[in-house]
Order: C-alpha cells, then sequence, then structure tokens
C-alpha cells in the first residue's frame, strides 16, 4: 500500500460558512480521504493558517516547496489540496522548482465545499487518488472534474462550473505527454523576487505599464499584449522596455490570447523585441510568474529563459 503525503492549505473544498461567507476549515481532514483509506495511507499536514488561495503569496511557495522537498523522500507521492483561484499558479511554481523525486506530486480542490450539495470535491478527490495510484505518474499534475492536467499551461476557465480547468495548447494529461526532464538551469526559490504582470489595453494602459517599468521596484515583468504578441508603438513604453532590459531584467512578452502565442508574425510586435521584451510563445500567465521568480532569482540570462520557454514545448 502506498503512503501518501497531504499537504493541505485551505481553499473552497474545506472550507464552511460563517457570518461574512465561506472560510477554511479543518473539518475534512477526518472525512474527505476515508473512502480511499483501503487503498492508500495519507499523512496530513495541515497548514497554519489555512488561507483562501487567493490570499497566497511567493513566501507561502517557498514554505510549501520546503516541506514538499523534506517529506516527499519518506512518502510515494503527495496530494496538494488547494484553493482553485490561484491553484493554477501554485502547480506551476511546485512543476518548474520541485524535485518530485519521480514520484506523483497532485494537486486538486473544488468549487464547492466538500459535504455540500452537489460538491465537486469527491469526484476531484477520486481523480487526485487515482492518479496517486499510477506508476506512470512522475510529476506535477491537477486534477479536476476527472481530468488530469499538466501544470505548464493549465489556468483556470470557470468560477461556475465543475470544469473549472483548462489547457488551451496541452490539452489533458497523457503518459505520453510526460513533463521533460529538468536542464541544467539552477531553480532556487526566491520569494522575494518581484515580478509584475501588465495587462496593456487600449488608452492609458500601454502609459500605466511604462509608468510602473520606470518606477516599480521590480525584478522582472511580463507584458500581456495583444494577439501575436502585439502592442502600440508607443515611445514610452518601447523606452522602459528597453531601460530595464539594459540592467539585465527580464521581460517577457506573452499573449492575453487564452488559446494564444507571442510569435514573430507583425511588424507592430518586432519593435517590442528590439527594445528587449522576450518572446513568451505558448506560454500563459500562469506558467510566465513562475518561471520569472525563477529566472530572476537564480540569474538566467534570456538564453536561459529561451531555453527553459523550449523545454516546457512552449517556443519553437
Amino acid at each position: 500500500m502506498k503512503n501518501i503525503f497531504v499537504l493541505y492549505t485551505g481553499g473552497s473544498i474545506g472550507m464552511t460558512e460563517s457570518p461574512e461567507g465561506l472560510q477554511p476549515d479543518t473539518a475534512i481532514v477526518d472525512t474527505a480521504l476515508a473512502p480511499f483509506s483501503g487503498s492508500l495511507n495519507f499523512t496530513w499536514h495541515v497548514c497554519q493558517p489555512l488561507i483562501d488561495s487567493s490570499a497566497v503569496s511567493p513566501q507561502h511557495w517557498a514554505e510549501w516547496l520546503d516541506i514538499l522537498q523534506t517529506n516527499l523522500p519518506q512518502f510515494d507521492g503527495a496530494l496538494v489540496l488547494h484553493g482553485t483561484d490561484t491553484l493554477a499558479y501554485t502547480a506551476n511554481v511546485l512543476a518548474l522548482t520541485l524535485n518530485t523525486q519521480g514520484k506523483p506530486v497532485i494537486l486538486t480542490g473544488a468549487q464547492k465545499p466538500f459535504g455540500t450539495a452537489n460538491s465537486d470535491a469527491p469526484l476531484n478527490l477520486e481523480t487526485a487518488v487515482n492518479a496517486l495510484q499510477r506508476d506512470d505518474v512522475k510529476e506535477v499534475l491537477l486534477a479536476f472534474n476527472g481530468e488530469l492536467f499538466p501544470a505548464v499551461g493549465t489556468t483556470k476557465c470557470s468560477t461556475m462550473e465543475d470544469m473549472g480547468f483548462a489547457n488551451h495548447h496541452f490539452g489533458t494529461w497523457q503518459p505520453e505527454k510526460a513533463a521533460p526532464a529538468f536542464n541544467h538551469l539552477p531553480r532556487r526559490f526566491d520569494p522575494d523576487q518581484r515580478v509584475d504582470a501588465l495587462f496593456l489595453t487600449p488608452g492609458i494602459g500601454v502609459k500605466s505599464a511604462a509608468h510602473t517599468l520606470r518606477t516599480f521596484p521590480i525584478n522582472a515583468a511580463i507584458l500581456m499584449t495583444y494577439g501575436h504578441g502585439n502592442a502600440p508603438a508607443d515611445i514610452d513604453l518601447l523606452d522602459a522596455i528597453h531601460q530595464l532590459s539594459s540592467k539585465n531584467r527580464l521581460i517577457l512578452n506573452i499573449s492575453q490570447v487564452p488559446e494564444g502565442e507571442a510569435a514573430a508574425v507583425y511588424a507592430q510586435g518586432s519593435r517590442l523585441r528590439a527594445s528587449g521584451a522576450i518572446n513568451g510563445g505558448k506560454c500563459n500567465v500562469e506558467t510566465a510568474t513562475a518561471l520569472l521568480i525563477l529566472a530572476s532569482g537564480n540569474d538566467w540570462s534570456r538564453n536561459d529563459v529561451c531555453d527553459e520557454l523550449r523545454r516546457l514545448k512552449l517556443l519553437n
């Protein structure tokens, strides 16, 4: 029988009602995984305090990485119970940073709390448990609504439906889609790295992005641009990108479009590249956030970032 380490961080899956609304609770610790106790042994680690995942911070990620890295050698896999709001962000941090030692690390949560009417939690837990029992799962995956998703490329797509996640580029996980091994790049996680995501909008949004790049003390930036990675040829924005890039700070250009790709297609996007922005290919904001925290914290070069994007099959 396999022994599974359970990291319970909080989230809707374990919430109960309070006068202010749903809040994290420990009630599921004795009940949620009981139906599967005949096939797996579970050892729980309950975070203190439990959080709504909208409150997650890089410091939480650093703490959870330490907990998982310390405990994985004694277990056959890990289950991370997490809120859905930032589940895809955490999954990407773990996928790009954590040495799983060839063991499954499965993240899941729920749109509706365990034990409530029509809750999706039992199915999500069953999906996660099934993945933990498989011998061909050796990486970080999300389990949701009966499906497994690779961490890279997955995003929250609904707050209303049980199918709360999608992976627009890679689809659901299959054994032949197993994540590639880490390359030579260092992967120390530094929670103090300041990575900002700037979502461009017509009008003042471009000026606002330029102002942030110039004045806010950021270590790296994500530009969420239009279509194939295009943006207005605004002199303030282009100059701000150039100035930040000249300080060896990384600026990653990704598409706002869920099924989009920042690629060298239109002349309009060439001005961003000429100013120092790196084309992020099929990278989404969840993956980009984890990638730039790692890249900035480990002094990766522009070429290193591109190598990682290629390893992840996000860039040709």
